[in-house]
C-alpha cells in the first residue's frame, strides 16, 4: 500500500475521531469505553478531541515528496494508542464492544506504517 494512502487513512481516522470527541464527547466515551463522566471530564474530552484532530491535520499528505516524518508521527501515535487500548481491554475495567476493534485498528495501522515511518521515500 502506498504511503500516501496510509497517511490519508490514518489521518482521516484521527480527524473524524477528534471532531466527534469535540462535538459529542459523552457519546464517543460511552461507545469506546462504556463509561460516563461529569462536566470536568466533558471539557477534558473536548481538549482531547483537539489533540486528536491536530496530528490528523498535520500528517495529512499534501503534494508529492518525502512523507517520512508524517509517517513516523502517525506511526508512533497508533502504536502507543494500540498498546494503551490493549492494556485497558486486558485490565478489564472497560467492557465496551468497540474497545478491542479500536485497539486492533490502531495496531494494524501501526504495523502498516512501520516501514514507511523509517524508510525515506
Amino acid at each position: 500500500m502506498k504511503t500516501k494512502t496510509l497517511l490519508v487513512a490514518a489521518s482521516s481516522l484521527e480527524l473524524l475521531t477528534g471532531a466527534a470527541l469535540f462535538a459529542v464527547p459523552s457519546l464517543v466515551v460511552s461507545f469506546l469505553f462504556s463509561a460516563t463522566f461529569n462536566s470536568g471530564g466533558d471539557a477534558v474530552a473536548r481538549v482531547g478531541g483537539f489533540a486528536l484532530f491536530s496530528p490528523g491535520a498535520a500528517c495529512w499528505p499534501i503534494g508529492k515528496g518525502d512523507f517520512t516524518q508524517r509517517s513516523r508521527t502517525i506511526f508512533v501515535f497508533n502504536l502507543l494508542t494500540a498498546c494503551f487500548l490493549g492494556y485497558l481491554k486486558l485490565k478489564g475495567d472497560f467492557t465496551s464492544i468497540l474497545l478491542l476493534p479500536a485497539c486492533i485498528l490502531h495496531g494494524v495501522l501501526a504495523l502498516l506504517l512501520a516501514r514507511p515511518a523509517y524508510t525515506p521515500s
